[in-house]
């Protein structure tokens, strides 16, 4: 084959996406946030970014917050602003389905791209030091007799606290529908209202608590994964004979009306950025459960995971 016809068709395929990693000019990828700074997503978007440029297949990564309704903001600036990009990501989770089923927002989930998902964080749920109750026992045979009583304080209406407050709340028996639960726009608001007092109960990601519970400012009560956290000593909702498990994932998402191609040169991207280093250190930081799949397997999960969702909110009065 001729130089110059061997040049012209590398470019093709590059342009294609089909180039195996290790021949692709690294990507300058666009990194859509839909929450504010500080919290789970924004911490797994700079985390994401920091392990595609660690596995060189990105040459830089650019970040765009865009906080509000569980996500549904971001999520309408990606689908109507990236169309056709294939470096850009944006960082989603079951939060924002739980905003889809509870805000329905203008634009639809559906018209993104699914890549990958890529953790999974168990909620926490704690006391505030000054709490005149000491377990979950004592929370649940209070939210018995009175739902209304019991103030959950979390994360957005229709986050994963906010659906474990309701099964926790139907599997003993109490009305899912009364729960008294109270939405913060952050996790800084939702630990401030902990750490002075103003909710009976609050729940998170267990690394957005972690340095408060160390410090004895919260007590944890309990978690919401199938077994105790490694190297964390604190009972799950099952030992206490709530049968509650639900985890937190978070995953990415590609721009709308790439080509397959692209989509899958998107994804091999993300795949070589979990093996990095940089990546292990940050499940192991932020207490991560590492709980990748990608392509259609991901897509159908997501659906699957919809369908469950809208079940729960549906019968705990939320939708």
């Amino acid at each position: 084959m001729r130089r110059d016809t061997f040049l012209k068709s590398l470019a093709a395929l590059a342009a294609a996406g089909a180039l195996p990693l290790s021949a692709r000019a690294a990507a300058n990828v666009k990194m859509m946030i839909p929450a504010n700074p500080g919290g789970g997503w924004d911490t797994t978007g700079r985390a994401l970014g920091k392990a595609l440029s660690d596995a060189k297949v990105a040459d830089t990564v650019t970040y765009d917050n865009k906080g509000g309704a569980a996500g549904a903001l971001g999520l309408a600036q990606f689908v109507n602003g990236s169309k056709g990009d294939a470096n850009a990501l944006m960082v989603m989770g079951s939060v924002m389905l739980g905003g889809i089923i509870t805000g329905k927002p203008p634009v639809k989930l559906e018209q993104a791209t699914p890549i990958a998902r890529l953790t999974t964080e168990y909620n926490v749920f704690v006391l505030p030091t000054n709490s005149p109750f000491k377990t979950m026992k004592d929370v649940v045979e209070q939210l018995k007799k009175d739902p209304g009583s019991v103030k959950w304080g979390g994360g957005s209406r229709g986050s994963t606290e906010h659906i474990a407050a309701a099964m926790i709340a139907q599997k003993v028996g109490a009305d899912p529908s009364k729960i008294n639960y109270v939405a913060f726009r952050g996790g800084g608001e939702a630990t401030a209202a902990i750490l002075g007092g103003n909710v009976t109960i609050g729940g998170s990601g267990y690394s957005e608590f972690a340095e408060y519970i160390a410090a004895g400012k919260m007590k944890a009560i309990a978690v919401t994964s199938a077994q105790r956290l490694p190297g964390i000593n604190v009972p799950t909702l099952k030992e206490q004979g709530i049968d509650v498990e639900i985890g937190n994932w978070r995953g990415v998402y590609g721009a709308p009306g790439i080509s397959a191609e692209q989509r899958k040169a998107l994804t091999d991207m993300v795949l070589a950025a979990m093996k990095s280093p940089s990546w292990a250190e940050s499940l192991k930081k932020n207490d991560w459960t590492p709980a990748v799949i990608s392509g259609e397997a991901f897509a159908k999960f997501v659906d699957d995971d919809f369908a469950s969702l809208r079940a729960i909110m549906t019968k705990s009065g939320m939708v």
